[in-house]
């Protein structure tokens, strides 16, 4: 991913709210699994961290890996994810 595609995109991930949330249960297989299905459906997503705050800068680049998406960036206790999904371009 190029500097001005990931600019593009943190520029479009402004105007979401977070879809999953991390809460105290961390980073769980259901985190994961809402996450992949998240990118399934929207390609770019926000990821807000309520617990493991002081974490973020560790577990952002784990779930990414986990879902093999590609951290767009972290923002304070938000990271944000993309995820291309051809089949989603084709639908329009």
């Amino acid at each position: 991913m190029d500097s001005k595609f990931r600019a593009s995109l943190r520029s479009k991930a402004q105007l979401l709210d977070p879809v999953v949330m991390v809460g105290h249960g961390g980073v769980s297989s259901g985190v994961v699994e809402a996450l992949a299905q998240a990118l399934d459906c929207h390609e770019l997503v926000k990821v807000r961290f309520q617990d493991f705050k002081d974490q973020v800068k560790v577990l952002a680049p784990e779930l990414a890996q986990a879902t093999q998406s590609d951290l767009v960036a972290t923002t304070g206790f938000t990271a944000v994810y993309y995820k291309r999904n051809e089949e989603l371009r084709k639908r329009g």
